[in-house]
């Protein structure tokens, strides 16, 4: 068996290479395993059998190890490369019973051809012819061979069936190993068929290949499901009638929706197919209060003060929410913009070394500062973000950046701010604010920022 490892490495190397035989495109890779019997006898090897000796079973070398992993590429045309492994146990010559049982390792390789292809597809019946060269290897001796192959596949599905082959080995060395037959039988898979939108329906046959589809349609799709596929839909996101190219009349205003500015109110035609409820001269279209007369110039509604604070919504910079002149309507802010700004500042004292999450509060001055602006500005909410260099992994650096968010949440909470106030995120290393290759960049991407949640 020393010839085992290296008849084991070519196979592995072809395999990666070209491996697993197909018949056709559609599904162009194929795998298959199963029992091989070696017959000395029928190929004449013995002196006392030829080919008219072919079915003498007892004659075959067989036994419960006695397997063949194959497998090819189909390549068009109805040719297809092929390489196969068989590992088997000898212990008769013919008729002849052995004392002791020889090891026996083929490997072969070589093209096959698809006899449909001249004939034509029979659909489960899938006979072929082949060609090739081998490598056998009997107990301690080895040569090469050239290979004859005859055989069929049936198949009882799409991509499960069996096979039958037999294939005459001549051998290059018949002193070593005799020319032989090599007859086998087991199940082969088929698959690889592309099928870029996952529809069922491969590449080949789709005419929609990138976009999911119907087998009524072959393989395009009708995206509304009015049974109008979208190539000849007008309205392909919205079933309709065939009668409108697909396309619905919701109003029944005898306008097409997708011709009707209005598509789900009666109107007229000089409206574009849109009403005037309130009778202002402002089509419902274009009015923002259809049921309420007001001016174009607020959109066909009246003036409101929504809110309630003494200013009209035409002059409210925050219509919906009651507020003061001195603020154009809106509220008074929870924290000023000069406030914000400091505690941006304030917040480069917080220094951190690499892969580090503690920090050393050693300039308590500007700390000192953010705590007093958070406790003037007691309103408002502030989101902590942390941030990394580039130094250490993704994910290492993700929770790093997270550690040194609730570590300053920590000592801000400790020195009285409420912890609801404070939420923390980590960015990790991506949201750099300087260079990583420099130290000093690195350095100043090692931070936190602060950010107001509720302005």
């Amino acid at each position: 068996m020393r010839h085992f490892t290296k008849a084991f490495l070519a196979f592995l190397l072809l395999a990666c290479v070209n491996t697993i035989h197909a018949q056709d495109s559609d599904n162009p890779w194929l795998v298959g395993i199963g029992y091989n019997a070696v017959d000395f006898n029928s190929a004449g090897s013995t002196g006392n059998g030829r080919f008219d000796s072919f079915f003498k079973f007892d004659n075959y070398n067989i036994n419960g190890s006695s397997l063949r992993f194959s497998g090819a590429r189909y390549l068009g045309s109805g040719f297809s490369v092929e390489a196969a492994l068989s590992l088997n146990t000898i212990d008769r010559f013919g008729e002849e019973k052995l004392d002791n049982d020889l090891s026996y390792l083929a490997f072969d390789a070589g093209a096959k051809y698809d006899i449909n292809n001249l004939v034509g597809e029979t659909g489960w019946f899938d006979p072929y012819l082949g060609l090739g060269l081998g490598y056998v290897s009997l107990e301690d001796e080895a040569t090469s061979s050239v290979n004859g192959t005859a055989g069929f596949n049936i198949w009882f599905a799409e991509k499960f069936g069996l096979y039958v082959q037999t294939m005459y080995k001549r051998t290059l060395k018949p002193e070593d190993v005799a020319r032989h037959f090599q007859h086998s039988a087991g199940v082969v898979f088929r698959f690889g068929a592309k099928d870029t939108d996952k529809d069922g329906i491969v590449d080949k046959k789709d005419k929609c290949p990138e976009t999911f589809g119907l087998e009524e349609f072959n393989g395009c799709p009708d995206s509304d499901g009015d049974g109008v596929k979208d190539s000849e839909d007008a309205c392909p996101d919205v079933a309709g009638e065939k009668e409108l190219g697909g396309c619905p009349d919701s109003d029944n205003d005898g306008i097409a929706d997708k011709n009707d500015a209005c598509p789900n109110a009666k109107g007229t035609e000089k409206n574009g197919g849109c009403p005037d409820s309130d009778g202002d001269s402002v089509a419902d279209k274009d009015d923002a209060c259809p049921n309420k007369v007001g001016p174009k110039e607020n959109n066909g509604c009246p003036w409101p003060d929504t809110d309630g604070d003494g200013i009209l919504d035409k002059d409210d910079k925050c219509p919906n929410e009651a507020g003061i002149a001195g603020e154009g309507g809106c509220p008074k802010p929870v924290i000023t913009r000069d406030a914000v700004a400091k505690i941006k500042e304030n917040a480069k004292a917080i220094k951190f070394g690499v892969g580090s999450s503690y920090f050393t509060p050693r300039k308590s001055k500007q700390l000192d500062e953010i705590v007093t602006l958070m406790k003037e500005n007691k309103d408002a909410k502030f989101l902590i973000e942390g941030n990394t260099d580039n130094t250490g992994s993704d994910k290492l650096n993700e929770r790093l950046s997270v550690k040194r968010a609730e570590g300053v949440k920590k000592y801000l909470v400790k020195a009285g701010i409420d912890a609801s106030r404070i939420e923390v995120k980590g960015l990790g290393e991506t949201n750099p604010i300087d260079s990583n290759k420099t130290w000093k960049g690195r350095a100043n991407n090692r931070r936190v920022d602060f950010v107001v949640i509720n302005l």
